[in-house]
């Protein structure tokens, strides 16, 4: 017959073991088998590890450890905000080959434009899908972009990043004072 004693060990009531206790687990029962618990938890200089959920260090089902999809290199991981802000860069190296003059410019990507009042180039019903704004003492010539506009009137990657273009020769085009056409021959051909 096996009784459980208050040391959380065992005791063989056949005699064996003098009727010492025998810890269940020795790593777990500080007493050691000597049948006193609370004296040894006073000796004892060393306090047990608490028993509680800890970080797993082993994965507990076979499936492999849980890690990233992708990495940060491949576009997947890559935002709507960044495609987008990619798409714009791509344009203006395009132009900036013909129009050297545009490395003075400052071109900025916005999720939407500010409505503080009617601007006087807008009209009621349409939302703009770029602005400039001109040069001024200590400040360079800048283009914005705004980008929900753009991409809620596109489907796909490459008829935004035409549309981003356009907007982008469009902007340039009014800064430089000039017709889109003579900024960019191919405007209006993709």
């Amino acid at each position: 017959m096996i009784i459980l004693c208050r040391s959380g060990g065992r005791r063989l009531a056949s005699g064996d073991a003098g009727g010492r206790c025998r810890p269940t687990q020795r790593a777990r029962h500080p007493c050691g088998g000597r049948g006193d618990y609370a004296s040894s938890v006073m000796d004892n200089p060393v306090p047990p590890r608490a028993a509680g959920p800890g970080p797993r260090r082993r994965d507990r089902h076979g499936r492999g450890m849980r890690g990233p999809v992708a990495p940060p290199q491949v576009p997947l991981s890559a935002s709507r905000a960044e495609a987008f802000a990619d798409l714009v860069q791509d344009s203006v190296e395009r132009l900036e080959r013909r129009w050297p003059q545009l490395a003075d410019f400052d071109f900025l990507v916005l999720e939407v434009p500010q409505l503080e009042g009617p601007p006087e180039g807008w009209a009621e019903e349409t939302v703009p899908l770029g602005g400039t704004i001109p040069a001024r003492e200590g400040h360079p010539a800048r283009v914005v972009i705004y980008r929900r506009p753009v991409e809620i009137r596109t489907k796909g990657r490459d008829e935004r990043a035409a549309l981003v273009h356009e907007v982008v020769v469009e902007q340039v085009a009014e800064l430089l004072g000039l017709t889109p056409d003579t900024v960019d021959p191919r405007y209006g051909e993709e």
